[in-house]
């Protein structure tokens, strides 16, 4: 049985960090709407997100909300 490494992953973590990639990054709300988490948990991913090394920007929108986006991926370690 062979697996395409190409496909993309359909769990809510994998969803959140595409969302976290966009140039526009992603709010509270929309990470909420988009895996069911409550507040308190989509903010505990971002703290995770930013323990492994990447940088997450926290930027005003013009709509006046806060949206957050990965700008810097963590370093890899040259095995």
């Amino acid at each position: 049985m062979t697996t395409s490494r190409k496909t993309k992953r359909k769990t809510k973590s994998a969803t959140v960090n595409r969302m976290l990639r966009r140039d526009k990054g992603a709010t509270l709300a929309e990470i909420e709407k988009a895996t069911g988490w409550q507040p308190h948990s989509c903010r505990a991913f971002l703290s995770g997100v930013r323990k492994t090394g990447a940088t997450v920007a926290k930027e005003e929108r013009t709509d006046g909300k806060t949206g957050y986006r990965v700008t810097a991926e963590a370093e890899q370690c040259p095995a």
